[in-house]
């Protein structure tokens, strides 16, 4: 191991470790998943410790990682092939059994490794991860999600649902929020919530309600409604599905609201993360 590669791993540490400790937040036993952004760490790092921060380690052995997929397109969920994820601050071994559980239902398709390489929608839960675990055995299952239509976000949600009823299992969602600017093709504007940046948050914060809601039926009519380029729609909807077929109650609360920068005008852009836990009621 190269003294960059050490000095490097050193460094991520030290900021994540001062990012969980801002937050405020106590480690709390009974949160069973996370929805958190994943963009670069100089923009979403600090709102994504929002909902790290809340992992009690203690009792969780394995965690499920949904991420949409930027690159690659599959109207399925994609499973890896790899056998352990690498990062700065640790290995995280996946959990190959249940991966193959999963590959049995002949539901998943597989990700190819340089589609699993390619994509940053998981690999930036991963060194938080590795961090709030560290010295706890993890496994992982990560699970690509494709451009999903109702019936198969349904589906998967059904599927996933009995390992919501397992306390020892945690899920960590993946999506920024609102991209808006003409790099990415949304511009919507209500003038009547002042500011451009202003309109983007109300807009955010409605789709953050529906999600608490737990109802991904009212949740799919809000993005049919507005077009808001949440990114990671896919697997919220999954989840907001596996939540509903579970016998377990949980409940699902935004802790933090961000954008990259704040819009003034039309030439403008910016990508709004937030982050929010799921917990046991």
């Amino acid at each position: 191991m190269s003294g960059f590669f050490i000095w490097l791993a050193k460094k991520l540490g030290e900021e994540l470790d001062e990012w969980l400790r801002a937050t405020g937040l106590p480690k709390t036993p009974n949160i069973r998943g996370v929805i958190a952004p994943h963009a670069g760490y100089s923009y979403s790092g600090r709102c994504a410790a929002y909902a790290f921060a809340n992992i009690d380690p203690e009792n969780i052995s394995l965690v499920f990682l949904l991420g949409p997929s930027h690159h690659h397109y599959t109207p399925k969920c994609a499973l890896t092939t790899a056998t352990v994820y690498r990062t700065p601050l640790g290995d995280l071994p996946v959990d190959v059994e249940v991966n193959e559980e999963l590959k049995a239902t002949g539901k998943f398709e597989l990700m190819d490794l340089h589609v699993d390489e390619a994509e940053h929608s998981m690999e930036m839960h991963l060194p938080y991860l590795a961090k709030v675990f560290h010295g706890h055995p993890v496994k992982v299952v990560p699970i690509l999600v494709g451009s999903l239509n109702s019936q198969n976000e349904a589906m998967y949600g059904k599927l996933l649902a009995k390992y919501v009823d397992d306390p020892q299992i945690f899920f960590s969602v993946s999506s920024d929020f609102c991209h808006w600017g003409a790099r990415f093709h949304y511009m919507h504007y209500d003038k009547s919530h002042g500011p451009i940046h202003k309109s983007i948050e109300a807009l955010d914060r409605m789709g953050m309600d529906i999600i608490e809601s737990g109802d991904p039926d009212a949740f799919k009519d809000h993005l049919q409604d507005f077009g808001n380029t949440i990114c990671g729609r896919h697997p919220i909807s999954v989840f907001l599905h596996m939540l509903r077929s579970t016998s377990a109650k949980i409940s699902i609360g935004f802790l933090r609201y961000e954008q990259s920068s704040q819009c003034k005008s039309m030439k403008d852009s910016s990508v709004s993360y937030a982050s929010a836990v799921a917990k046991l009621s």
